[in-house]
């Protein structure tokens, strides 16, 4: 058990347990607002110290370098510098100009951000929002998520900053607040206490920016909270804490303790809940008694007669009533229509904004006009349309509210996901011959690398980390979604978030912060999220010239019934009573401009795939957004490694037999005492299975006996001395190469599975066979399934190996694929995937290695096994985290099972676009007599959108077709 301590803390950084670190350290300048940034690359060519020194020195002579950790043994270097000082290409050549070569440099300083967007209505908003970004310098890419309202950023931090692309959103007719940025990911916010002025701040940023490790140092001077960002690798929370109150020895005594601000998520997405419902309850307030006045007591005679009485010529009290309560709705109430109409057109696009707003005006000013009439005359007798505007706003409103209800829900799974770390941990300090000086309990923020931590029986784990005593099982159903509990012993990883159900254990953290699986896991979703799918380029396009043929159809609209009844072409008893030609045409129009919106249209795919990947996720599958998520539907054909993939991926003992009358239990005793010291993974798996045998069958001890004389034959076994007698432990070639017989028996067991894909290892005692040994990398017990699931979906498997022919054969028989390359290389297996996409074929790839991942990469939907290389998982499009085979099912009916909500949803948005906008224009009018009022098409309207992401929610309920069954 390793152990960061305080003296550890204080070493050279990048100080090798054998070799020499040579620190170089520069006070920063205290007070100044600049960020100071950290960069690490491989110098290649150094081979001691003096030339760690004369790199240091050259590029601390550079201005704007804060300071240079250079590690020869370790051939890596960790500068820290002011970017507005100097760039990183520049720090790139002033190593190289000391003579070494520098590799794995980062070629360009990109930060990145992301940004709660406010005010987005509809597809055209977030390509509004897209724009706006590009355009800002130093801008690299965008991506704006509509249905999570965040864009995420990636910028060139010399160039520009947060502020500016903030307000360049601003400017555009959004609001924007930032959410993170890309150094928040190792961050901790200490609040302070002791500050009495601005020098004690000045002292305690000194303090934090002198230690190497510190990115960045921000003060919230109202609050005396402290925000820094950190390397995980080189310094912790803890040892902040011990340096700011260090700093106050003397004159000051400060003190520092974890500060957890509100996330600014929740909080927004409860202002935002609370705003609509605020609005739409004070819009009932107006548009409720207006509705009532219009439609309901007129009908109602004599309770309604009152509003009929005359004010000032035609002007009655039911009219100017309407009036008075119309005008606060549509100009206070409604003024968001109003600023969301004013900067779509500063952009030169149109939203739903302008389209409620073109109706509720039309409807309202109209009104008005007959108000006019009515003062100025003593026979004119006109409908107004109050009740049309009141009751537009108002059903707009309780659409909106119900659709930021509903898409709240949407990240429910990933909100679920964040929070399942639990708040506290018992921290060990242990001393050098591994006992417990103290048991101390803190907050899981201020845990460190290596920390040595306790996990008592019903807890969670609170991060990644390594047992290193200690007997349970561990429930990791919440991250792989796999229910059955997992038994963890010394050397097994436990993931953060995961419960302890029995035994108490032991563990040293090995990912802390951004860097545990839980909290990749999180930024994975989240990237996905805002990810389009490819599908959405549809909406995008649609959306592009929606809002002015819309405009259009109402205006042809209102002009066609307009002229008709001018010109008599239909008969006048088509005509309401109390209503003329014009403002029949009127309402119809307005009709026509309500019912058209496009935001169902631009929620119908970012709401399924939000509810996917956070299902996914969820169910231990990372679906790697949008694009990933609709490829997989189309995989026709599945493309397996063996080795880790359709196998375990080590060997195992899967039968052992007795060829002399030696006993089972001496036997196995003979195998432990000249294998144990063998490195070779088969020789530790015949150890493995003796050692079992000798536990549950024998003694019920381990069997330890000396071995003398001991030799390795490479490439055949090896041999020695066991309690005097002469012991071969190998193939058939140590066989031959030592005279030992093999009799019928033997060559038959030994034919008989090499058939079956099995090495067979030779026990030999004193030149006569005693036994063997079947050793194979077992196949997953689920591989079979799979396969056979994929048929009946119609999919073909196929598997890709490097491994010979014989136990590719071997294999593909046992789990059913009749189709096998064997003995293919990295490139290879790219090549193959190629070969049948040139057929029409979409290719799903499935592996586990670094040699897999030029295939993952060729492959239209890579899928990496979780417990796989970290090379394969970054090059796959799915990564399956707990290595189960019936995962990759679930990608892909998750996927298919997506992409048929997605359409659905088109089915929704389009369908009431397609049947609502030719009865709003009154097609049914003239056979029926059915129109649709402008105020039922706000309602229907608002429908869509709510029915849209209610669709989207019912995949909530999914559930994979294959489940993990138990072994």
């Amino acid at each position: 058990m390793e152990l960061i301590g305080e003296e550890d803390l204080k070493a050279a950084l990048l100080l090798h347990p054998k070799g020499v670190g040579v620190p170089v350290s520069h006070t920063n300048r205290c007070g100044d607002e600049v960020k100071i940034r950290t960069i690490v690359f491989k110098v290649i060519g150094m081979t001691c110290s003096s030339c760690a020194t004369s790199m240091e020195s050259a590029l601390m002579k550079l201005n704007g370098i804060k300071s240079v950790m250079v590690s020869p043994l370790q051939g890596q270097a960790v500068v820290k510098y002011n970017p507005e000082s100097i760039s990183a290409k520049l720090i790139k050549e002033a190593a190289e100009e000391t003579g070494f070569q520098v590799d794995e440099f980062p070629e360009q300083d990109i930060a990145v951000c992301r940004l709660r967007i406010k005010g987005m209505a509809c597809t055209s908003c977030s390509e509004s929002v897209e724009r706006a970004l590009l355009m800002v310098d130093g801008v690299k890419k965008a991506v704006v998520g509509l249905a999570l309202e965040e864009a995420k950023i990636h910028y060139d931090p010399s160039i520009t900053n947060t502020d500016l692309i903030t307000e360049a959103i601003e400017d555009s007719g959004f609001g924007a607040n930032l959410i993170s940025s890309g150094s928040d990911l190792n961050k901790v916010h200490l609040k302070l206490e002791g500050i009495s002025s601005q020098d004690d701040l000045n002292v305690i940023r000194c303090s934090l920016e002198y230690l190497e490790g510190v990115n960045h140092v921000e003060f919230d001077i109202k609050e005396h909270v402290v925000s820094v960002s950190y390397e995980p690798d080189i310094i912790g929370p803890r040892y902040l804490i011990q340096c700011i109150q260090e700093a106050g020895k003397g004159l000051s005594s400060y003190q520092a303790s974890l500060f957890t601000p509100p996330r600014p998520q929740d909080k927004e997405r409860r202002h935002e809940v609370q705003m609509y419902r605020n609005q739409f309850l004070w819009s009932c307030l107006f548009s409720v008694p207006i509705f009532i006045s219009s439609m309901v007591l007129p009908m109602l005679p004599p309770y309604g007669n009152w509003l009929e009485y005359k004010v000032l010529n035609m002007l009655s009290i039911g009219l100017l009533l309407r009036w008075i309560l119309c005008t606060p709705l549509q100009f206070i109430i409604g003024q968001r229509f109003y600023a969301g109409s004013y900067h779509a057109l500063r952009r030169k696009s149109a939203n739903m904004d302008v389209l409620v707003a073109l109706g509720t005006n039309a409807a309202y000013f109209y009104s008005i006009y007959i108000i006019i009439k009515a003062l100025t005359s003593e026979s004119f007798e006109g409908q107004d349309f109050f009740e049309t505007s009141a009751m537009l706003i108002s059903f707009i409103l309780l659409g909106k509210y119900l659709e930021v209800l509903a898409k709240g829900k949407t990240s429910d799974a990933l909100a679920k996901l964040a929070d399942l770390a639990p708040d506290t941990a018992y921290l060990l300090t242990m001393d050098g011959d591994g006992n417990v000086l103290s048991d101390v309990e803190i907050n899981t923020q201020l845990i460190q690398k290596n920390d040595i931590l306790k996990i008592v029986p019903g807890a969670k784990v609170p991060v990644d980390g390594v047992v290193v005593d200690g007997q349970s099982f561990v429930n990791e159903s919440m991250i792989t979604g796999e229910a059955r509990p997992v038994a963890k012993g010394p050397g097994d990883k436990v993931i953060g978030g995961t419960v302890n159900e029995n035994g108490c254990l032991v563990i040293r953290a090995t990912h802390v912060g951004s860097e545990s699986a839980l909290s990749q896991i999180v930024q994975l979703v989240e990237a996905a999220q805002l990810a389009r799918a490819p599908v959405q380029k549809l909406a995008d396009q649609i959306s592009r010239f929606f809002v002015p043929t819309v405009v259009v159809a109402a205006f042809t609209t209102w002009l066609g019934w307009f002229i008709s009844g001018e010109a008599g072409i239909y008969p006048k008893w088509w005509i309401p009573k109390a209503m003329d030609a014009f403002e029949l045409a009127l309402q119809f129009g307005i009709s026509v401009l309500v019912v058209a919106c496009p935001c169902a249209l631009g929620l119908a795919t970012p709401t399924a795939v939000m509810v996917a990947t956070g299902k996914g996720a969820s169910q231990g599958v990372l679906i790697k957004g949008g694009e990933a998520l609709e490829k997989a539907h189309k995989v026709k054909v599945v493309v397996f490694d063996k080795t880790g993939t359709l196998t375990v991926g080590k060997p195992a003992v899967v039968s052992a037999v007795l060829f002399s009358n030696i006993s089972m239990e001496e036997f196995c005793d003979m195998a432990i005492a000249a294998e144990s010291n063998s490195e070779h993974p088969i020789g530790k798996a015949v150890v493995e299975h003796a050692k079992k045998f000798c536990l549950n069958f024998g003694t019920q001890k381990e069997c330890l006996t000396e071995v003398k004389d001991f030799e390795v034959h490479t490439g055949a076994g090896v041999s020695g001395k066991v309690r005097e007698k002469t012991i071969f432990v190998g193939n058939k070639r140590l066989m031959r190469l030592f005279n030992v017989a093999l009799g019928g028996e033997v060559e038959a067991y030994i034919s008989e599975n090499e058939k079956l894909a099995r090495s067979c290892v030779i026990v030999a005692i004193d030149g006569t066979v005693a036994g063997a040994f079947a050793v194979t990398d077992p196949v997953k017990p689920e591989a079979a399934r799979v396969v056979s699931f994929l048929h009946s979906m119609n999919i073909v498997s196929v598997m890709v190996t490097g491994d010979n022919w014989a136990t590719a054969t071997a294999i593909g028989e046992e789990v059913g694929i009749q189709k096998v390359f064997a003995e293919t290389d990295p490139i290879g297996k790219a090549d193959k995937i190629k070969e049948l996409q040139l057929k029409g074929l979409t290719v799903a790839m499935v592996g586990d290695g670094i040699n897999d991942s030029p295939a993952l990469v060729a492959a239209d939907v890579g899928m990496a096994i979780g417990a796989g290389t970290d090379v394969a998982i970054e090059a796959a499009d799915v990564v399956l985290i707990k290595s189960n085979l019936e995962d990759v099912v679930t990608a892909i009916d998750l996927s298919r099972k997506t992409m048929l909500r997605i359409r659905l949803n088109y089915v929704w948005a389009l369908g009431y676009n397609v049947l609502a906008m030719p009865i709003a224009a009154g097609i049914l009018f003239p056979f029926t007599g059915i129109r649709l009022p402008p105020w039922l098409a706000g309602a229907c309207m608002a429908a869509s959108s709510v029915s849209v992401v209610c669709s989207s929610l019912l995949l909530q309920s999914y559930e994979k077709p294959l489940k993990v069954q138990a072994v």
